[in-house]
């Protein structure tokens, strides 16, 4: 490995936490000595890199701080095309459109090697079954969820029964041929799920929810037995 990988590899393990790392912790996962991960990030604080933190202590990469996306591998790219693909055909026309956006960005800093393989990637998301109703109420509750705000909507349910809730969504889920809001439904006083289409009518409100999304959705995937995501 590179010194230039090596520093490329330890920004990846800094982003990844969000609590600070040990030096040995550091040290043991890229397989290199105290002493050289303590230059390799001397090295990055030079170079502007915001890693704050102190032997004996532990470092953290201060929030913020930018990655340049030039240094992507094949696989990373191949990866960003994959996934941006499959939100251009599965996800909502936002979303759809944030992705196809975010494609051009990545291409265009790109060296140009990369951005051929990028242009040219073989990694195709095969066709599937119409997803149900729901576009037009995505981007209300995705802004609900991002400013932790109740939502007020009328659902039917599988039976065509029609309740009037008002929940406070933290999570959305995108599945093959369904999209789902994770929410605790003040109605039910439990965590509940809504396909979106079967709202029925939706409301946005000014009303933040008590709670703080993120321990909403810790507790929730507590309590489905859902692990959480690395």
């Amino acid at each position: 490995m590179s010194r230039a990988e090596r520093l490329l590899d330890l920004m990846q393990i800094l982003r990844r936490h969000r609590q600070p790392v040990s030096g040995p912790t550091l040290a043991a996962e890229l397989g290199i000595s105290l002493r050289t991960l303590y230059r390799d990030i001397a090295t990055l604080q030079g170079q502007g890199a915001g890693i704050e933190g102190e032997a004996g202590v532990g470092y953290v990469l201060r929030p913020g701080f930018l990655l340049p996306p030039l240094m992507f591998t094949e696989e990373e790219v191949e990866a960003l095309v994959l996934g941006s693909r499959w939100v251009v055909d599965r996800g909502d026309s936002r979303l759809a459109g944030a992705a196809r956006n975010a494609l051009a960005k990545i291409a265009a800093v790109l060296p140009p090697d990369r951005r051929e393989g990028m242009d040219g990637s073989a990694l195709l998301v095969g066709p599937g079954d119409p997803i149900a109703a729901g576009d037009a109420e995505l981007a209300a509750i995705r802004q609900a969820i991002r400013a932790e705000h109740k939502l007020d909507l009328s659902y039917r349910d599988r039976d065509g029964s029609e309740s009037r809730r008002v929940i406070w969504p933290f999570a959305l889920g995108f599945f093959d041929r369904v999209r789902v809001v994770v929410a605790w439904c003040e109605l039910r006083q439990s965590f509940r799920h809504f396909r979106t289409d079967r709202i029925v009518a939706l409301t946005p409100t000014d009303t933040r929810y008590p709670r703080r999304r993120q321990a909403m959705l810790k507790e929730w995937r507590a309590a489905e037995g859902i692990p959480t995501p690395r």
